[in-house]
């Protein structure tokens, strides 16, 4: 014999896994602390300082009168 499903019971559960399982997807695409937010920041202002500290100047162009 087989077991007795109660419809209602089942869609409800199915509803919840699905929603779960996208919020299980969205929390790993979108879900950062706030400490990685800040160290992914101060990454990128250093890098951006290192990048911007070996700049050359452009020399001085002589004025043409």
């Amino acid at each position: 014999m087989a077991d007795i499903v109660n419809l209602r019971q089942a869609r409800k559960q199915k509803a919840r896994d699905d929603k779960a399982q996208t919020a299980s997807r969205n929390r790993a695409l979108h879900g950062r602390t706030k400490a990685e937010k800040e160290r992914d920041r101060l990454i990128a202002d250093k890098s951006e300082r290192f990048v911007a500290g070996h700049h050359r100047e452009k020399p001085a162009q002589p004025d043409d009168r």
